[in-house]
Formats: C-alpha cells, sequence, structure tokens
C-alpha cells in the first residue's frame, strides 16, 4: 500500500492587540483517509508540524516541551482511531497553537479531528458494543486527563472533537531508573498507563482490551521497530506489558550459533534470561533468581500461541501467591528466538481477549528481536570490513602535522571513500583520499585492492604520475572482476538468480601524492584523477588549487597520468577532500558553489592541521539542517 498523501498549510494570524512576545501563532492542517494507517499518518504528522516550528523559529516554539509533545502525540493518535472506527470517513487533523489571554496566561496546544459521519458520536462512557462494531474508542477519557479543556463542534455533514493542552504541561510522571532510552517509553506509553484497568477490576479488562488494542499494537509496532538492540527490545517489551496486561513479565533469548539441538525441556543451547519485569521493582531480583531456575518448558509442538505454566508463588508470595502464567515462544522466519512468559495475581485464567492480544503482540516483539540481529550481524560484518579498509594509525610526517575526519554515511558501515598516510622509504612519505563509485561490499572490495596496491607501487619507487598509471590498468583488469563477483554474492544473497546489469565497472576518484621533507619546508608532488582538487592555504591567507583535473581512474585504457610539484612552506597549509564536502547540498545549492570550500579554508588561516579539518567538517555539516548523504572524509597537512 502506499503512502498516505499528506498535505501541510501554515497559515499565520494577525493579533490586533500587542503581546509581551514578536509573532502570531502557527496553524497546520492535513486530511488523511478513513483507514487503519490513519493514526500513524496523523502521529507523524503532528510530530512533524512541532519540529517545523522548533527549527523555524516561531515564537511560540518556546512553548513546545518534550511531555507537550508526548501528550499531543498521544492524543491526536486516540481521537483520530476512534473517528476511523465509528465514521469511516476522511479525517480532517488541525493543530495550533493559542496565545494566552490576559486572564489565562498560558500558551496552549489545540488539536481538532474531524470527520463527516456526525450521527455517530463518539462516547465518553463505557457502553456494551453494538453487534458488528467490536472495537470503540475510548479518547474522551483520554482528552479528559491529558487536556484542560476540550470539546465536541457539529457542523453540516462535519463532526470535531477538540482539546486544548497547556503548554506548561501537566504535572510529570516520576521516572524509574530504567535503561538508557526508557525515559522516552515512559511517555510514550501514557495512553495505555491511562486507559488500562485499574488493579482489582478484572471485569474491564476485555472491555478496554477491545477498544485499546488497536492503539496499544500500533504504538508497541513504532516503538520496537525502531530498536537495534535485542536486549533493548526485550526490556521495552516488559514495559510494555507492565501493568497494563500484566503484574511481571520475562524474556529469554535464545542464542543465535547453530547447536546440537534443543534440550529436553525444550530450550535452545546457550538460552538466556534477558529481562524480567515486575510492578514492584523490589521483587524484580527475587524473580529473576527463581524464574532462571525454572525456566518455561515448551515442546517443539507448541507453535506462537499461550501455553500455560506454572505459577512462581515463592518469589511473589504474600497476596501474589496465586495467579496465572502464561509463556509464548518467539518465532520469526520459522526459528525460534526465545520465549516470552506474563503472570497476573488473583487470576485462574488470562480472558481469551488477553491471550489474543499478547499473542499478537508476542509476534510484533519476534520481529523486532529478528530485526535486531540482522542488524546486528551486518553492522560487525561492517567494522570488519572498516578495519582493513582504513589505516590502523596516521604515519607521522617530520615537519608536518596531520589533521583527518573521516564520517561514512551509514554509522559503522564501510563507505565509499577511504584515505591512508604512510612511508614509502628513501625519506618519502605518501599520502591518498580516494573515493570508489558505489557503496556497501562491492566498493569495499575495490578499496581492498587499491590500497594495498598503491602502497606497493610506492614503496618500489615508482613516481607518483606512474603509480596512477598503474593502478589504472590494474582496476581496469583486476577490479571490476572481483566487484562483479562480489555484486554476484549479493544478488545469490537477496535471492536473485544472477546480478541483473551484468559486468559493472567501479571506478575510483583519487587524490595521491608524495612528501619529501627538506630543510625549510616539505617538497610535495601531487596527481588528481577525477577528484576534488586539493587547495593550498598559504601562511599570507591566500588560497589556491595546486592540481590540474584529470580522468577518473578505471574508466580509459592507456591513459597517462601528469603530476604536478611545489614546496609546502612553514605555515602552509594543503586541505583535500572527498565530494562528501563539495557537493554537500541545502536546497538547490553546493557548499562549493562559488568557491564555497576555498572561503571556508580562507577563514582557518592561523589554526593548526587538527582544528582545521575540524572546522571545515562543522562547516559542511552546518551548511544543512539535513545529515549528509553521503560519506565525508578530508585529510590536512600542515607544514611546520
Amino acid at each position: 500500500m502506499g503512502a498516505i498523501p499528506m498535505q501541510r498549510e501554515t497559515t499565520f494570524r494577525a493579533s490586533a492587540q500587542p503581546v509581551a512576545r514578536p509573532g502570531p501563532p502557527a496553524v497546520v492542517r492535513t486530511s488523511l483517509p478513513g483507514n487503519p494507517l490513519a493514526a500513524a499518518a496523523a502521529r507523524r504528522f503532528v510530530r512533524a508540524a512541532l519540529a517545523d516550528w522548533t527549527e523555524l523559529g516561531v515564537p511560540v516554539a518556546a512553548g513546545i516541551t518534550d511531555r507537550l509533545a508526548d501528550d499531543s502525540v498521544l492524543l491526536v493518535s486516540e481521537l483520530v482511531t476512534n473517528a476511523v472506527v465509528h465514521a469511516g470517513t476522511a479525517v480532517e487533523v488541525l493543530c495550533r497553537f493559542d496565545e494566552g489571554t490576559p486572564g489565562e496566561s498560558v500558551d496552549a496546544l489545540v488539536i481538532e479531528v474531524s470527520d463527516h459521519h456526525p450521527a455517530r458520536a463518539v462516547r465518553s462512557e463505557p457502553r456494551a458494543a453494538q453487534p458488528g462494531t467490536p472495537e470503540y474508542g475510548r479518547g474522551l477519557q483520554l482528552v479528559a486527563t491529558l487536556s484542560e479543556s476540550w470539546g465536541i463542534t457539529y457542523r453540516s455533514g462535519t463532526k470535531t472533537v477538540w482539546a486544548r493542552l497547556p503548554a506548561e504541561g501537566l504535572p510529570a510522571v516520576p521516572e524509574m531508573e530504567t535503561y538508557a532510552g526508557e525515559q522516552a517509553l515512559q511517555r510514550g506509553l501514557r495512553a495505555a498507563e491511562i486507559l488500562a484497568p485499574l488493579p482489582n477490576r478484572a471485569t474491564h479488562d476485555t472491555d478496554w482490551i477491545n477498544r485499546g488494542a488497536l492503539t496499544f499494537l500500533a504504538e508497541a509496532s513504532d516503538l520496537l521497530s525502531g530498536q537495534f538492540d535485542e536486549n533493548l527490545v526485550a526490556a521495552l517489551a516488559g514495559q510494555l506489558l507492565v501493568p497494563r496486561l500484566a503484574d511481571w513479565c520475562a524474556v529469554w533469548l535464545d542464542d543465535e550459533a547453530e547447536g546440537p539441538g534443543r534440550t529436553p525441556d525444550g530450550r535452545a543451547p546457550g538460552t538466556r534470561l534477558a529481562r524480567v519485569w515486575h510492578t514492584s521493582e523490589q521483587r524484580i531480583e527475587e524473580l529473576r533468581r527463581l524464574l532462571e531456575k525454572e525456566p518455561p518448558r515448551l515442546t517443539e509442538a507448541a507453535g506462537s500461541g499461550a501455553v500455560a505454566v506454572p505459577w512462581p508463588g515463592e518469589a511473589l508470595g504474600g497476596a501474589e501467591s496465586a495467579g496465572a502464567a502464561l509463556a509464548y515462544r518467539l518465532l520469526a522466519g520459522g526459528r525460534q528466538l526465545g520465549t516470552l512468559v506474563i503472570g497476573r495475581a488473583g487470576l485462574v485464567r488470562f480472558p481469551d481477549e488477553a491471550t489474543g492480544l499478547v499473542e499478537d503482540f508476542s509476534r510484533r516483539v519476534a520481529l523486532a528481536i529478528s530485526a535486531a540481529r540482522r542488524y546486528q550481524r551486518q553492522a560487525t560484518i561492517s567494522q570488519v570490513l572498516q578495519r582493513g579498509l582504513l589505516p590502523s594509525a596516521v604515519a607521522e610526517i617530520p615537519g608536518v602535522e596531520t589533521g583527518v575526519v573521516y564520517e561514512p554515511r551509514e554509522q559503522g558501515g564501510p563507505g565509499g571513500d577511504f584515505y591512508d598516510v604512510f612511508p614509502a622509504g628513501q625519506g618519502r612519505w605518501c599520502f591518498a583520499l580516494g573515493d570508489v563509485q558505489g557503496k556497501g561490499p562491492e566498493a569495499a572490495v575495490v578499496i581492498g585492492l587499491a590500497r594495498p596496491w598503491l602502497r606497493l607501487l610506492a614503496r618500489e619507487g615508482y613516481q607518483v604520475a606512474e603509480v596512477l598509471d598503474r593502478l589504472n590498468q590494474l582496476l581496469l583488469d583486476d577490479a571490476t572482476e572481483a566487484a562483479d563477483a562480489a555484486a554476484a554474492v549479493l544478488a545469490v544473497a537477496g535471492g536473485q538468480e544472477e546480478p541483473t546489469d551484468g559486468p559493472t565497472s567501479r571506478f575510483l576518484s583519487l587524490l595521491y601524492g608524495e612528501l619529501v621533507p627538506h630543510e625549510g619546508g616539505v617538497r610535495c608532488t601531487v596527481a588528481c584523477a577525477g577528484h576534488p582538487l586539493p587547495l593550498l592555504l598559504g601562511a599570507d591567507g591566500q588560497v589556491r588549487a595546486v592540481a590540474a583535473p584529470q580522468m577518473l581512474l578505471g574508466v580509459v585504457d592507456d591513459e597517462t597520468y601528469a603530476s604536478v610539484s611545489f614546496d609546502l612552506l612553514p605555515g602552509d597549509t594543503l586541505l583535500c577532500v572527498t565530494d562528501g564536502v563539495t557537493e554537500r547540498r541545502s536546497g538547490r545549492h553546493l557548499f562549493d558553489d562559488e568557491d564555497g570550500l576555498a572561503h571556508a579554508l580562507a577563514g582557518c588561516a592561523g589554526l593548526d592541521a587538527s582544528l582545521v579539518a575540524e572546522r571545515i567538517r562543522r562547516l559542511v555539516h552546518e551548511f544543512s539542517q539535513r545529515p549528509p548523504d553521503d560519506d565525508l572524509a578530508l585529510l590536512v597537512l600542515q607544514a611546520r
């Protein structure tokens, strides 16, 4: 299903009376189709609107706090869900800021949700569900709890539910000492806390589940799908279930490594108790000790459904010495990843509605664990590749100070950029900064060939231009074959029978140079093959390019390259960058438009090499509000 089209309209209302702070409030609105995707789209819309107001510096944005943002997202999610379930029509969402009046000094965020079926009013009190309508929202309970005022407005063909949230927020919920990142989780679950049944109100469980399941599962999916650590997924699972559906929860995770088989009680070798959560933090460790001794025993025949397990009465004791406990196998892709166990005191058995809801939830937990494991596997492979593609240390050059910045687009992953600084013997040091066409493993193959060749050719005594001549021929002969082999492996892993594009050359842009220190300076010889030209900042503050553009490596057979030589005098700074710097984009503008890089370098006069590198990096990042969409690498060489 395609993405839901969203139109955002921002207007400003002129104020006739002077106010203490300049600027009128902002208003945004959007229209959403009446389908199950509307609630998630509404949450994204409100988050984006508040972020835009903050980024643009709209005066009222000063009142936007994390608590206000969380409350507004929860509120709009519940009201849109209610409108979709009851009306089934398109839904309009409006979000605006109202400035405080003389008698009401606090600014407020107003949210309006409109549908086009006014004959079907939302309900604020529990009522029996009508035949054919198994779910209905409890949105007005949430509205009344979060807002300072709310109401329903009926117009011809339209019903609007509105709520006013004070910008100063409501009293904060006491924070708990939990895993990093769980403070956001506590805020994100406020709707479930408000709507959950109170203690000793088991008769209302079914009613709450029928009405809150859609929002609960939607919010749970949003929280779980963004995690790349299986332990954090387990922690979030416990926080989501306790105390909303259970008094305690435990998650076992099976070791990913293939073992000789499962134990007689159905456990995989290396199974570990990853997370235990209880409504009372004082009982967590005691419960953990007992569960580690007696883990759940599930047979191979058990699917993803609920299986009754013994109640750990010893650990709970007192009024919780009896209750119901259920275990769920966490299955994804036909493999068992772990086990989820929940328990609730005072019950002989869980209601069927709760059992089914937790089963749906357990599937989401299993998928999140599977995704986290795939991410970690890929991250590990990428880190190993990255360590092999970059030098373990930058060589120290007599009379030269070095500054390096390297930021792959995918953090921890292999980028298409590389650098190297190494001794070549006979009083020579060489440096290189390159960029391979393409990304990922295929680019890594080319870098893994190019770097050793550069070092070998340099240490064999070849001059700068000769090194590029031979590297160009080697790329045409060997790198294409290796890259095609890597592409074939990736295609098979991705389910393709063979690469669809056929043989593809891997081009390489490269800036390569040689440094020979001498009394009074450093002799520098460089050649540039399809790469951004190096810039020289002289001690007098003047900036100039010190190389000529030439053909990319790996494109034309028998290409002949040329080099240029010059002296780096004390105080001179040579800046070498990849196109991730020069082509950094902000709207229609590039960082290097109108010699932007040269102007940035001119402003670095008087700084040492490491500070020049850091300042250019900072200016590149600040050039656009969006994160970089390419690898970023730069090398600074400064004569002392």
